[in-house]
């Protein structure tokens, strides 16, 4: 008996199947080679084709079953995590009008922060604990206010992965921790935020239906099943943003328990039992898979956009002719603070710990006598990591306490001189896992289908790979270098520290 889990990111689709009795990955699949184009027409403007993510999924699906020779019908349950915040409005033929506007496109700012003001501060940090900011309902008013021959036609304005469950069993629905991401939840009365509704005028009919995180949401029909090649009635069983469902992959589930991601974007999530806000939304708190009205379980994210995609854009632009692995033995080979150089890897759209200040890369400091790749590519990992420990500045504001850090062992943890800095400037233990979002969808299924009795048959197979320490010796070094990167952050975008 297997579990499938789908991870549909940015970049890709990536799929692995599970063998349920044991916990063990038996075959994992990526669609495609390359990442998936993302059009930015506008500056600041970031869109898919949420057809282009159906067709990648096709693709990695085929990939999965030839090379694990498993038979369709062994499959007993499907899961899907997904890039969060990210809008995508059908008709009722349930196409999409138009390409979905992702994560992190930054058109729907203005949008927000007129909403934070005229609704009003305290009530949204007390109900929404967010800001309504950039995120998914700001994006369907501004479709409202500059495409409304678009918006009259608007059927369902949904999330990516209520997409593509949509696409797999025909059924539009939602959950509490999607409606969060979207900052349609009400905290106080837990349900959705019908006073956001009435300020934006969105009519609640446009939003799915919720339903419990891990349930039973729906079954394969028969033109999707012969589409991937699985059997119709497979059922869908569990979906969750990729940073709750990042979460969920290392068994961070209860209160004080954090996990960490650097992928395109970078992300540490604190799960905490007591509803909390920052007063200036640079990091939010939304629903956790593990929520129940009995037991809350809130998840505290903190995101930098530009992170996996600093060291992409340098591998395409600098380093083309050398792969990840050689790019971090060259970081290697530099001392830590780069002989000055400090690189801000703000440059992937809005911000939120800067307070969703647009903010650009910044290459600072270098001297073209000693400064040479090498530098750079370090630069960039240190730069990264010392983002990340600027927004847990934040979250240990909230009573966050970052002690123990779980982490796929995977993107930028693969990578020592990261992992390093990252453990050194947060001073965090970081222990890497031999997990990742299609696995940790791919369990969330087996605990929505009721094949696991309890958590711990859930996170069998789960096993911790390798562990990250400070060093006592680096640690000065490191903050040294961490205190000249925040002058240049302070410099370049007056943010106030």
């Amino acid at each position: 008996m297997y579990l499938l889990g789908y991870d549909c990111g940015t970049s890709s689709v990536k799929a692995a199947l599970l063998e349920a009795d044991t916990g063990f990955v038996v075959s994992t699949a990526t669609f495609p080679a390359q990442e998936m184009k993302i059009t930015s027409i506008n500056p600041g403007w970031a869109e898919q084709d949420p057809q282009m993510w159906w067709q990648s999924l096709k693709a990695a699906t085929g990939k999965l079953l030839s090379e694990s020779g498993v038979d369709a019908g062994d499959i007993k349950a499907i899961g899907i995590t997904y890039q969060m915040h990210g809008l995508v409005v059908v008709d009722k033929k349930c196409q999409p009008l138009r390409e979905s506007i992702i994560w992190c496109d930054s058109r729907a700012v203005d949008i927000g922060v007129t909403a934070f003001e005229q609704i009003g501060t305290e009530k949204c940090l007390q109900r929404l604990l967010n800001s309504p900011g950039n995120f998914t309902a700001s994006k369907l008013k501004w479709v409202k206010d500059n495409e409304p021959e678009i918006y009259r036609r608007i059927y369902k304005a949904m999330l990516p992965g209520d997409y593509i469950a949509m696409k797999l069993t025909g059924d539009i629905f939602t959950t509490p921790s999607g409606l969060s991401e979207m900052i349609l939840w009400d905290f106080q009365r837990n349900r959705q935020a019908d006073f956001v509704l009435d300020y934006f005028g969105i009519e609640e009919s446009l939003l799915p239906e919720t339903v419990p995180t891990f349930s039973i949401q729906g079954e394969l029909t028969t033109d999707a099943a012969k589409e991937l090649g699985l059997s119709a009635g497979t059922k869908v069983c569990y979906r969750a943003g990729d940073q709750p469902n990042n979460a969920l992959s290392l068994n961070v589930l209860q209160p004080g328990e954090i996990a960490a991601t650097a992928g395109t974007s970078g992300v540490v999530y604190g799960v905490s039992d007591t509803p909390s806000w920052d007063s200036q939304s640079r990091v939010n708190s939304f629903v956790h898979v593990s929520h129940t009205d009995k037991q809350p379980r809130y998840g505290v994210l903190l995101c930098v956009n530009g992170t996996g995609i600093l060291n992409s854009w340098l591998k395409n632009n600098v380093a083309f002719d050398i792969n990840y692995s050689r790019m971090n033995e060259f970081a290697s080979e530099i001392a830590v603070g780069c002989d000055g150089l400090s690189i801000i890897p703000f440059g992937n759209g809005a911000e939120r710990i800067l307070a969703n200040r647009e903010a650009s890369a910044n290459i600072n400091g270098i001297n073209f006598n000693k400064h040479t790749r090498q530098h750079l590519l370090r630069a960039a990992q240190e730069g990264i990591a010392f983002a990340l420990n600027y927004g847990l500045s934040i979250m240990k504001d909230m009573a966050v306490d970052v002690n123990k850090v779980r982490a796929g062992y995977s993107n930028m943890f693969l990578s020592p001189v990261f992992g390093e800095a990252f453990s050194n400037i947060t001073g965090a233990v970081v222990e890497l896992y031999n997990t990742g979002g299609s696995q940790g969808a791919a369990r969330g299924a087996g605990i929505g289908a009721g094949i696991y009795s309890n958590l711990d048959e859930a996170f069998q197979g789960l096993k911790c790979t390798a562990k990250i320490e400070p060093n006592k010796k680096l640690q000065q070094p490191y903050k040294i270098a961490y205190e000249k990167w925040i002058d240049v952050l302070r410099r370049q975008t007056g943010v106030k520290i």
